[in-house]
């Protein structure tokens, strides 16, 4: 096995835009998130004239991409300005964007008519209540611990043949195997580029695999990986392994596990699942209901391989629902005040 560690591909927190006041008041939904899903929830919600408030931590995962691609009418758009398209949309319509991060969340004791209450402190104290929560925190991508190799992450280190497959077309290119998801892998990114390197890092590789890797022209090293190295400009120029020998490689690919973001969200409970040769995300059901009354899940989170677009679709459709019932509880208010 090979050891690996946790990327914080949004290291860099850019926030450019000023934080709305936390209000007080009970909110009819908290999106935790501020990414394609959280914020496309929201703006279903917003105008659909529910109070919706956005927790945004500042770390995209895609922070370190130049441009989002595969989109429609948004390829090539900075990850950064979609962003900030998003959050003028949601402020738009009366939504809420506040950059902090969650400390705890948890169910609070319902209203006098019985409707579903949560709480979520942030890390700076602030807390805000709110009848339903639709959780987007994405995924933490978990990089190989291998020197060098988190410098270049998203830019000459990829995952995703989808998201920089044409970019990196036709340049010598390197699988660095992380287990069996590499092997599809592989074959995404040969049809990029004639000269594919698959290093298995100590993972298996079937007899047959390296047959059709072969015939397919790619070139399987067993050697171990010790380091990324880098050319005279810092520009990524190889693998060195084990018996010192340099592999020249200008792009790496990475099928990099993925690990959920949940980080201060125990107390809600959330039913994890395990999805085959990615890792864990959260269960969810039709338009990302989990079986936790009252919370919804959206992108990646739930679904780890969704791009951009697909994400967005997700939220939109949780805050389709949430809004969905939601009226049905301002129903059953209604018919609580009136028999009282």
């Amino acid at each position: 096995m090979t050891e690996e560690k946790t990327s914080d591909t949004g290291s860099v927190r850019k926030q450019p835009e000023t934080s709305d006041a936390l209000t007080e008041e009970v909110v009819d939904a908290l999106v935790v998130g501020g990414g394609a899903a959280g914020l496309n929830g929201a703006l279903i919600l917003a105008r659909s004239r529910r109070s919706v408030v956005v927790i945004d931590s500042g770390s995209p995962r895609n922070a370190p991409a130049e441009a989002v691609h595969g989109l429609l009418a948004l390829d090539g758009t900075p990850p950064s300005e979609i962003l900030r398209r998003g959050r003028a949309h949601v402020r738009q319509y009366g939504g809420r964007i506040v950059f902090g991060e969650v400390a705890s969340a948890a169910s609070a004791p319902p209203s006098s008519d019985g409707d579903l209450r949560f709480t979520v402190d942030l890390v700076d104290g602030r807390r805000i209540t709110a009848r339903r929560l639709l959780v987007a925190t994405g995924v933490t991508d978990v990089l190989p611990d291998l020197p060098g190799l988190a410098d270049h992450w998203g830019h000459s280190v990829v995952h995703c043949p989808y998201c920089h497959g044409w970019e990196v077309r036709d340049e010598p290119i390197g699988i660095l195997a992380t287990g069996p998801a590499s092997v599809g892998h592989a074959y995404l990114f040969r049809q990029l580029t004639e000269d594919l390197t698959y290093f298995t890092r100590g993972t298996d590789l079937e007899d047959d695999e390296r047959a059709r890797f072969a015939a397919r022209g790619i070139r399987v090293i067993d050697t171990p990986v010790t380091e990324v190295v880098d050319d005279e400009d810092g520009a990524l120029a190889g693998v060195r392994l084990a018996d010192g020998q340099v592999v020249p490689r200008r792009i790496l690919a990475i099928a990099a596990p993925m690990r959920p973001r949940t980080q201060g969200l125990e107390g809600l409970r959330l039913p994890m699942r395990e999805v085959p040769r990615i890792g864990p995300s959260v269960a969810a059901g039709i338009a990302g209901a989990t079986e936790v009354p009252g919370v919804w899940v959206a992108g990646n989170i739930t679904e780890p391989t969704a791009q951009v677009g697909a994400s967005a679709a997700a939220g939109a459709l949780a805050g389709a629902d949430i809004n969905r019932m939601l009226a049905m509880a301002d129903a059953d208010a209604a018919l609580h005040e009136a028999e009282n």
